[in-house]
């Protein structure tokens, strides 16, 4: 067997590969056997099919199978044992050879190879990033309050609605004339006040009593929000998409969640018994929970800066030709318009794994379970939270992370995050990081 690689250019090369019949003829002549001990055949007992028979059953077969093998083998040896650095997969050159395939042709074989580029990128203190310091202002503070004493409250059955109350009501589908359409939806639903979007619609839904009466363009006053409209009317997010009425709504109750007092139990229900013991100490103890979420924002704002800054001012050329023929061989759904719509995200986010992949061999970073596991705990920790404030005993949350590792998509999701923050620690200890605070309400502003 024959094994060269011509170089066509910095970024491409072509590996030939030349195989003989003393090469493959071994290889197919044990596989003719193994299959004569296993063949099941009338008019022979099993496991004494002669090998003749088997060859002129199966040898076409069982000689492509081998001559395959033996290409994918021999080509990932190659780049192993030359260190050849390639991008996606080597593609197979189709031509017009054609062979007798009767074990006594020589084969020739050729593969294009997309050759990963020189990293032109090293991160010094000359590289300037600012890392934001986010403060909860008082409108998201005390909107996380609300939500939380909400969270605790108890339901109540006021007589006049009023904003943020929900709307236990009949909804029924109106013609253009405002008769009721015959045919037309009528539902029985939950109209939350709080997810109206227009104002005017709004207004016209405070005030309601049962058995009140009142119109409304269903589109409008949830600003085309399909999830919504499909759950209040029961049907399809499809059909929600195209509706257009407008709905009598008849009012059956007004249902309202009332905060929960500010006292000893409330702050002993969500932070443990003793823990708080006023209502400063818990605007204090939600102000540092709510800065703690800020700064997991604050600190993917830095990531994607950095990002940014390094893949755009790195000037290596990828074998973008060779990339594209790669990606529509690997996925045969994809169109033209979609590669071509795609093909920039997908080279940068490649050249970002390159200068990932250089900064962890250049500087040994290691990647470790332990580390994967505590990442995967505070992942499934914060998830937690946001539906109750109160954590999860420590041996409950490390079981919910064991399991949740075991799904092989999990644990590789959690271990290229693993792989993305060693390497952005990397870059944040050596570049130069300004600090600055800002409030969340004006973080959010910032590109």
């Amino acid at each position: 067997m024959n094994i060269a690689q011509e170089k066509v250019d910095d970024l491409n090369a072509v590996v030939k590969i030349t195989i003989a019949p003393e090469d493959y003829n071994p290889r197919v002549e044990k596989a003719l056997k193994e299959q004569a001990k296993k063949a099941n055949l009338p008019g022979f007992r099993k496991g004494m099919v002669p090998v003749g028979h088997i060859k002129r059953m199966y040898g076409k077969s069982i000689l492509v199978e081998e001559i395959n093998n033996m290409l994918n083998e021999n080509i990932s040896k190659h780049l192993t044992d030359n260190q050849v650095e390639v991008l996606g997969q080597p593609l197979p050159v189709m031509d017009d050879a054609e062979y007798k395939w009767d074990n006594t042709d020589s084969f020739e074989f050729k593969y294009e190879l997309g050759l990963a580029p020189a990293v032109d990128v090293e991160v010094t203190s000359k590289d300037k990033f600012t890392h934001y310091n986010v403060k909860a202002d008082e409108e998201t503070l005390a909107a996380r309050i609300k939500n939380i004493r909400k969270s605790y409250g108890k339901m109540s059955n006021p007589e006049v609605s009023a904003e943020g109350d929900v709307l236990y009501a009949e909804l029924t589908q109106l013609s253009p004339d405002g008769s009721v359409f015959e045919g037309g939806i009528t539902s029985t639903g939950s109209v939350r006040l709080d997810l109206v979007t227009d104002k005017k619609i709004l207004k016209s839904l405070v005030g309601l009593k049962k058995d009140d009466v009142v119109d409304i363009d269903i589109q409008k006053t949830f600003d085309n929000n399909e999830a919504v409209i499909a759950k209040l009317l029961n049907i399809s997010e499809e059909d929600a998409k195209e509706l257009k009425s407008k709905f009598k709504v008849t009012v059956k109750n007004v249902n309202r969640l009332e905060e929960a007092d500010l006292n000893q139990e409330f702050f002993d229900k969500i932070f443990g018994a003793g823990v708080v013991s006023d209502e400063a100490g818990f605007t204090a103890k939600i102000t540092e929970e709510v800065e703690a979420m800020f700064k997991q924002d604050a600190d993917r704002k830095l990531q994607n800066d950095i990002y940014t800054q390094l893949t755009e001012q790195s000037k290596m050329q990828l074998p973008d030709e060779f990339l594209r023929k790669w990606l529509k061989a690997t996925n045969e759904k994809l169109s033209d318009e979609e590669l071509e719509q795609g093909y920039a995200d997908f080279a940068k986010n490649l050249k970002w794994t390159l200068i990932e992949n250089k900064i962890i061999k250049d500087n040994d970073i290691k990647i470790e379970y332990k580390d994967v596991f505590e990442l995967a705990k505070a992942r499934l920790d914060a998830q937690f939270k946001m539906y109750s404030p109160q954590a999860l005993p420590e041996d409950q949350l490390a079981q919910y992370t064991a399991n949740f590792l075991q799904e092989k998509e999990n644990a590789n999701r959690i271990f290229d995050e693993v792989k993305a923050l060693k390497v952005f620690d990397y870059i944040k200890s050596v570049a130069t990081l300004n600090e600055k605070e800002i409030a969340y309400n004006k973080f959010i502003e910032l590109k």
